[in-house]
């Protein structure tokens, strides 16, 4: 079960909030902060090397008793991140990518609406659809 989708600009304010229920969404403000640090340390980490790179899924963020949180970065500094059940043992590496390519994608399109203004919140019923269909997928 995927619990909570944010996407947060180079600034680490969050654009968009997904959470499934939508009583816990508060609840993981703290662990998505959390993550946006780890994020910040990969990032530095790599360096160079993320030049190189179109996209950067950064995996496993770190594990906690009842989820695990996963991150994505794109070249533009966007940070995706995804909080999943871990109880959830179905879900491998291969799929969480693929969520973030499609998530990615996704945010992609809302970039490009010409009445979109970069930096704000994202309110699109289309990417609404797309990510509660791929949180329900999973489920």
């Amino acid at each position: 079960l995927v619990l909570l989708s944010v996407i947060c600009c180079p600034q680490n304010y969050p654009l968009y909030i997904r959470s499934v229920p939508t009583e816990n969404e508060l609840k993981f403000h703290y662990t998505v902060h959390t993550s946006l640090d780890v994020v910040d340390e990969k990032i530095s980490a790599m360096g160079k090397a993320l030049v190189d790179q179109r996209e950067l899924y950064l995996g496993l963020l770190y594990p906690t008793e009842d989820y695990k949180v996963y991150g994505y970065v794109t070249n533009s500094k966007v940070k995706f991140v995804m909080v999943v059940d871990s109880s959830n043992t179905a879900l491998r590496d291969n799929e969480i990518r693929s969520m973030f390519r499609k998530l990615h994608n996704s945010y992609t399109d809302i970039m490009c609406n010409p009445f979109y203004n970069p930096g704000d919140r994202i309110h699109s019923r289309a990417f609404d659809n797309m990510v509660n269909s791929m949180m329900m997928q999973v489920c």
